[in-house]
């Protein structure tokens, strides 16, 4: 009986070729489309598993009460780490890490900036990156070593044997290679070129020295790795006011543990809450793959009812002969899976010629991996539910139809399907006019957070990582810079312009009422910020070479002033860090976050040996490379031992902030003209099935002149 049914089906696919065509089609490209966003789904939702401790790894994270409400943070006072260890016996490790820094890594004349993490020791027992070389529990005790991954090593040292080379790092300090990690794939937290200890970062820099027992200040990150059965809402009771409790000021803090598994998908907090992350994006996406995959469906049911004249006189036979309902149901049904069969075999070809694409539009190195027993899981289930969605109902429908009226010929094609098939129809396009909203809403919140007044001029600014050879020959640099006439200004700062590096609180402002506490982001420039970065002075002066005092003087931008309240700000007193500091002018806002959120409290502070970054606003010229060319010789000249890298304040503004929202919109757009083209081929099937039944029609208005 099967043999037979599969043979009426082929013979019913060829014979309708057409059809047969357009509903293969409409659900490869749909089902292809679903593959696609669900290999996206499946990498975000899998972020971090790649670590086999998944499960019990946690990152500290704290709650504190300020003037908006409550903030959520990451950086943690470096005493915290023994502190919490001390409270809690069910903390297996805990590590302790910065937040990532570039280096200079050299071998003789061969030198490469890389990303690297400084970390205590058993960071790589806690997160187990797969070892290639060296031991996970002693590549990090000695101060001096270093630790790379598979793909740096080979930049170093080629095909030779990287373990206990040395590798000198920033010009200063020659380290001993003491192991190699395979390197991790991109859907992890941290995927660092290097590892380095957090011993040699203590050593080597000294404000770092200085803040191991300081509990108000927050300078690290806390990972911890829980005993096995032990869950993070047990453990956060014993370690919630450790900080409140040690610290002298900003007391209104809870320490909690946020698991692994949540910090992608659920990373984002408001208010103390957790208000979502990349699941908002992971939903979006699942929503679109089953309208889209709802859409071909829907096309397959429609064109299976409008031709049920051609299957009718079967079903009347087969009915006449002993065929009960439910083998006919079997039968359809059957039929519809051996399409979606076709259709899933189909899309497989169309993934694979347009993965390469598709994973430079979403940045990712995505496969179909054949080897894995949940792809097979799930494309047969894919499969299996699209082949019994789009034939129930015309399985249901056919095997509906009364013997007797059939082979009487009472039967009119597609007479009970017809409502049906309007609402379907209808659906189908609330479907399509669905997406097509949401993309424009998406474009369009886009648009308007891309055209905000971000309150300083980001065209020809260009942004460079300072070393210590550029503070070194700061002076000598700047002075050749604006002397060789492509430079208009040239500052330096401890973040760019585009992030927030610091953030800090004041201790006391005119009219302070008591416990009221409000989180600055704060600047530390040198001369000409305002100038370079075109920012708008309000009231009062920039700092400036001409005051002295300016050491203890203060800019602050609109919000400050109106969170703070003050009528007269210029020469009002701000106490933070214990010292007393008075306000020179005041600046409009200046949006270095996030555009999605209001501009925050900003402090500016003159301090030029807090530096990360050198900003110069280039003239405007209708040749830039010639411009970067010359501006990259008098960087080499006093920085000769790091290659010359750059970046503009608009593109890293842009990769920054919209980077996730352009990868959005793109592929909203793209699998909105598919569902589009889906519900045309519908569309066209039912027009060219229109039209078959209407021949006679057609032959009697040619012969009458039409």
């Amino acid at each position: 009986m099967l043999t037979n049914y599969l043979k009426v089906a082929i013979r019913s696919l060829m014979k309708n070729s057409v059809f047969s065509f357009i509903n293969i089609a409409g659900l490869s490209i749909g089902m292809a489309c679903s593959i696609l966003i669900l290999l996206w789904v499946w990498d975000e939702v899998t972020f971090n598993a790649y670590f086999p401790k998944y499960e019990r790894l946690h990152q500290v994270k704290l709650h504190a009460e300020v003037e908006k409400g409550i903030v959520t943070g990451i950086s943690m006072p470096m005493p915290l780490k023994d502190a919490i260890v001390m409270q809690d016996s069910r903390i297996k490790r805990i590590a302790m890490t910065n937040w990532g820094e570039g280096a200079l890594l050299s071998i003789g004349d061969r030198k490469f900036n890389k990303m690297g993490m400084w970390v205590s020791e058993s960071f790589l027992e806690m997160f187990q990156y797969r070892m290639l070389q060296g031991s996970a529990e002693k590549a990090l005790l000695l101060p001096k070593s270093i630790v790379l991954t598979a793909s740096t090593a080979k930049v170093l040292f080629g095909d030779e044997d990287p373990l206990n080379k040395m590798v000198m790092v920033d010009n200063k300090d020659e380290m001993k290679v003491t192991g190699v990690i395979e390197d991790p794939p991109a859907n992890t937290s941290f995927h660092p070129d290097f590892i380095l200890p957090y011993s040699y970062y203590e050593l080597s820099q000294s404000w770092v020295a200085n803040m191991k027992n300081n509990w108000n200040n927050v300078a690290v990150q806390l990972f911890i790795e829980l005993q096995p059965g032990v869950s993070a809402e047990e453990v956060n009771p014993n370690v919630k006011d450790l900080i409140s409790k040690n610290r002298t000021e900003g007391k209104d803090v809870s320490v909690f543990l946020h698991p692994m598994s949540r910090w992608h998908l659920h990373g984002s907090f408001i208010n103390g809450k957790e208000d979502g992350g990349m699941i908002t994006y992971v939903r979006l996406f699942c929503g679109i793959a089953i309208f889209i995959l709802g859409i071909a469906c829907i096309n397959f049911m429609n064109l299976s009812t409008a031709r049920s004249e051609r299957r009718a006189r079967e079903v009347g036979i087969r009915k006449s002969i002993g065929s009960r309902r439910k083998e006919l149901i079997l039968q359809f049904l059957g039929e519809s899976i051996l399409i979606a069969t076709v259709a899933f075999l189909t899309a497989i070809i169309i993934v694979e010629l347009a993965l390469p694409l598709y994973n430079q539009l979403v940045n990712k190195h995505l496969v179909l991996n054949y080897a894995s027993p949940v792809f097979w899981m799930l494309g047969i289930g894919l499969t299996l539910v699209t082949g019994i969605l789009a034939g129930s109902y015309p399985a249901l429908y056919l095997s509906s139809f009364n013997p007797v009226q059939v082979l009487k010929g009472k039967v009119v094609s597609g007479h009970g399907s017809v409502t049906p098939r309007k609402i379907l129809v209808t659906l189908q396009f609330g479907f399509s006019i669905l997406l097509i909203i949401a993309t424009l809403v998406v474009y369009q919140q886009v648009q308007h957070l891309r055209n905000r007044d971000i309150g300083y001029n980001r065209e020809n600014l260009m942004l460079i990582w300072t070393t210590s050879d550029i503070e070194k020959h700061y002076a000598s640099l700047k002075q050749e810079l604006l002397s060789s006439g492509v430079v208009e200004s040239v500052t330096k700062s401890n973040s760019p312009i585009t992030r927030i590096f610091s953030t800090n609180t004041l201790e006391d402002w005119p009219g302070k009422v008591e416990g009221r506490r409000i989180e600055f982001t704060t600047i530390a420039t040198e001369y000409d910020y305002s100038k370079t970065m075109g920012i708008r002075l309000k009231e009062g002066r920039d700092f400036s070479p001409d005051f002295p005092s300016d050491s203890a003087a203060m800019v602050i931008n609109q919000a400050t002033v109106d969170v703070l309240q003050l009528e007269n700000p210029i020469g009002a007193k701000l106490k933070m860090w214990g010292k007393e500091w008075e306000i020179e002018g005041t600046t409009e806002n200046i949006l270095m976050d996030s555009p999605y959120k209001p501009v925050d409290p900003m402090v500016m502070i003159m301090d030029p040996t807090w530096s990360s970054t050198i900003s110069v606003r280039l003239g405007k010229s209708n040749d830039l490379p010639a411009v970067i060319d010359r501006v990259e010789k008098i960087f080499n000249k006093h920085n000769p031992a790091y290659p010359f890298e750059y970046r503009f304040a608009d593109s890293d503004f842009e990769k920054i902030n919209f980077s996730s929202f352009n990868m959005i919109g793109r592929l909203s757009n793209i699998f909105t003209a598919l569902a589009l083209i889906i519900t045309g081929l519908g569309l066209f099937g039912l027009a060219s099935f229109a039209t078959e039944q209407r021949t006679k029609e057609i032959s009697i208005r040619k012969i009458m002149g039409a």
